[in-house]
């Protein structure tokens, strides 16, 4: 699993070479750093509050641990400790306690891509930062995930699998607007400005824990076509119950997730991966509240989330 995950890394730097160089200023304005969350707001939150109807939650997000195979070289790894208390000392009078300890990479099981994760060759991103400007090794001074505000919004999950007659989609395999607009009208759930929009592939549900080698080495998604409409709905984030979004293999092996450089560094739109559809899409419950406060740890590119989707 290493070394195919390792391969597609070096793979992906150097497909980018061949990517578009060219940046736009952000809609709204040179100093932008959140990009489409400008677009929520408390009336958009309010409308969207409306599509609780039952009270029910769903978790969006997967439990993660050490064997959790990830995108190369990213691991984790947790430590369970009891400070001041070895070899029968206690560290208070009335109680013992535990913490623990972290040491592993924010991209790691369901994430939130943030904007100053992917550039062009030319190391240029969102909204025309140059990464040799902001991107520090003690983390990033713009673009950080820690500036992302709570986003709260309708929820749309468009279940591909059942659109093609599938338990599940299989690695390399792609669908097209022409797909997710026969979905959006089968489901009833037209996907409109400041929507999250999530695809559920099967693919998670059915590799991740029977074949973790295979479920990391590959993926069904989004090709860069779907990824244009996507922007061009204006919706706020778009994600998938795979660990990338976009297929893998790639179409073009010279535009390996072409569809990360076109939501994020071209439109400010974020990306949700390895997300938990399949219980929703087993209640058939297709639009719902989206809810997503993450951890704010200033100057992260990445981060693990536990999104909720609200029926």
């Amino acid at each position: 699993m290493k070394r195919v995950a390792t391969a597609m890394f070096a793979w992906m730097l150097g497909a980018y070479a061949f990517a578009d160089s060219g940046c736009v200023t952000s809609k709204w304005g040179a100093d932008d750093e959140i990009g489409s969350a400008n677009l929520i707001s408390p009336a958009s939150v309010l409308a969207a509050s409306s599509l609780i109807t039952t009270g029910k939650t769903y978790s969006l997000g997967f439990t993660i641990d050490e064997t959790t195979p990830a995108y190369a070289p990213r691991k984790m790894n947790l430590q369970v400790v009891q400070p001041g208390q070895q070899h029968g000392q206690k560290a208070m009078p009335n109680s013992t306690y535990n913490d623990d300890m972290f040491i592993g990479w924010f991209g790691i099981g369901s994430q939130l891509d943030g904007l100053g994760h992917i550039g062009d060759p030319n190391g240029i991103y969102y909204n025309c930062n140059d990464a040799k400007d902001f991107a520090r090794f003690t983390g990033l001074t713009r673009l950080g995930t820690h500036n992302v505000p709570p986003i709260v919004a309708r929820g749309v999950v468009l279940d591909m699998a059942g659109h093609k007659g599938v338990p599940y989609l299989k690695a390399g395999e792609y669908f097209t607007v022409e797909d997710v607009k026969a979905v959006e009208e089968r489901q009833g759930t037209p996907i409109r400005e400041g929507d999250v929009v999530l695809f559920h592939t099967g693919w998670t549900d059915a590799m991740l824990a029977a074949d973790p080698q295979a479920w990391v080495s590959g993926e069904p998604g989004q090709i860069a076509e779907v990824a244009r409409y996507l922007a061009a709905k204006n919706v706020v984030a778009v994600g998938a119950d795979t660990w990338g979004v976009d297929v893998m293999p790639a179409p073009d092996p010279l535009q390996p997730f072409e569809g990360h450089l076109i939501l994020l560094k071209d439109n400010g739109i974020y990306l949700l991966e390895t997300m938990n559809t399949g219980p929703l899409v087993r209640d058939e419950a297709f639009e719902f509240l989206f809810v997503l406060g993450q951890a704010k740890v200033r100057g992260a590119v990445q981060m693990i989330i536990n999104p909720v989707a609200i029926r």
